[in-house]
């Protein structure tokens, strides 16, 4: 087996962590989903750094995201899948 590129926890989960260095617009990453220890593969539309996030779908401005089975706040632009998430286009609620 392949190693994992992006590391999911849950099949409910709408992002994933990048796990390896240097992954760059257009590869097809390997998923891991480690709660059930299955995968997929998902292409990287944009370049993602080490241990950030990236959408498993499309999410639509205002979407709650959920990450390790839990929400962690809201999109604040449209985001596609494959897409690089961080601070441009996701919020925590509390603020």
């Amino acid at each position: 087996m392949s190693i994992p590129q992006c590391l999911v926890h849950t099949p409910q989960d709408s992002c994933g962590v990048v796990v390896v260095e240097d992954l760059k617009a257009g590869t097809d990453m390997l998923c891991l989903i480690t709660e059930n220890d299955t995968t997929f593969t998902l292409k990287a539309t944009g370049d993602v750094p080490i241990g950030h996030k990236v959408a498993l779908k499309d999410i639509k401005a205002g979407d709650t995201i959920i990450k390790y089975g839990e929400d962690i706040g809201k999109a604040i632009a449209d985001i596609g899948k494959g897409e690089h998430l961080h601070v441009h286009n996701v919020k925590t609620k509390r603020w």
